[in-house]
């Protein structure tokens, strides 16, 4: 009973002499309860057996003092720190660790507002006049009527100048296609042949031009021989007769007119079979670039017009401008050549003195519109 006794009294010592660690993480706290526990029923299982053996008839040897039981010698064993817990900001948990702060926003500096800049009220006038007559010139080929006539002449391209002796012609209207006949340039093909009236495609005089009557023909056609007279030569009437018999041309259609000023008019339109034969007579037998092959009556010797305005080109029109050369003789001559498609036409301007270079021009152009 005194060994009993004695074992557990120094069990109990063993157990109260134990520190009690401060602050135990709750994790420490809880690994260690188990260990105790283990401790505690193994020593009482063996107090139990201790206490059911008969007691020895010998004297018990005295039971020696193990290290781990002894409480003056006894040290605590190390257990292991908490670590001290982070404080979480923005009342986050306990053991939070905050991401690093983002880069603070950057914010665009301040645009000034853009500085309006007043247009030139006479440049905003000149775009809308080239747009007027950009939609006009686009609007050829149609039955409409060419508003170009009655426009300001600015909008002409290359005759820009005011009160430059520009015609007044009428509302111009190309001519009605028989029914299911497309244009001479519509089409990928773009055969050339006019299916219009030939007559109708003749450029109307302007207002209070004086009509020439020689040039009205039969019903409207003019003849071969009417068409020739116009060449001073007669070896160059009899050249171009044969070239016109060869190449068989079907039509002659002309308008002629004189206006107050006593500038004269005369338009020609030549048809043929096809768009190859009157292009190639007018390429090779007739127009030069630097002159033109025949000179017409009142013309000895003529050159090209430089001054005749490229703008002023129409899609599909080959032209060929020409003027007298110095010295000109009692009037000035200016003439051009048109090549478009089965058709070729002739404008002769004459004028005493010096024929106005604008009105001719104007004229050429206006007449390419016709036969595009």
């Amino acid at each position: 009973m005194t060994e009993q006794t004695t074992d557990t009294t120094r069990t109990t010592q063993v157990e109260d002499g134990k520190p009690e660690p401060d602050a135990l993480p709750e994790e420490s706290v809880e690994s260690a309860e188990p260990e105790q526990d283990a401790t505690q029923d193994a020593k009482q299982g063996k107090a139990s057996a201790s206490a059911e053996a008969p007691a020895p008839v010998e004297a018990p040897a005295p039971v020696e003092a193990t290290p781990a039981v002894e409480p003056a010698s006894a040290q605590p064993q190390p257990q292991p720190q908490p670590q001290p817990a982070v404080a979480a900001p923005y009342g986050g948990p306990a053991g939070f660790i905050p991401p690093p702060p983002s880069a603070p926003p950057v914010f665009p500096a301040p645009q000034e507002p853009p500085v309006k800049v007043r247009k030139d009220r006479r440049v905003l006038r000149a775009v809308l006049r080239w747009t007027a007559a950009t939609v006009v010139f686009a609007a050829v080929g149609t039955s409409a009527a060419y508003g170009i006539t009655r426009m300001e002449r600015t909008d002409v391209p290359g005759l820009a100048t005011e009160a430059d002796g520009r015609w007044d012609y009428p509302a111009i209207t190309k001519p009605p296609l028989p029914s299911g006949s497309p244009g001479p340039f519509d089409g990928a093909d773009k055969s050339g042949v006019h299916s219009a009236d030939l007559r109708a495609l003749l450029l109307p005089a302007p207002k209070g031009a004086k009509a020439d009557a020689s040039l009205r023909g039969e019903d409207g056609w003019l003849s071969s021989k009417a068409f020739l007279s116009q060449y001073a030569e007669k070896v160059d009437r009899e050249t171009v007769g044969q070239m016109l018999t060869d190449d068989a041309v079907r039509h002659i259609a002309a308008r002629g007119w004189t206006t107050a000023d006593g500038t004269r008019t005369r338009i020609y339109l030549l048809q043929f079979d096809t768009a190859a034969v009157a292009e190639e007579l007018l390429s090779t037998k007739l127009a030069n670039y630097d002159g033109a092959q025949y000179a017409v009556t009142g013309a000895a010797t003529t050159e090209r017009d430089e001054h005749f305005p490229a703008a002023s080109e129409v899609d599909d029109i080959t032209r060929y401008a020409y003027t007298e050369s110095k010295p000109y003789g009692p009037e000035q001559v200016r003439e051009a050549y048109l090549s478009a498609g089965d058709t070729i036409a002739l404008v002769v301007q004459s004028h005493k003195g010096v024929a106005p270079a604008v009105p001719f021009q104007q004229t050429v152009v206006l007449q390419s519109q016709l036969l595009d």
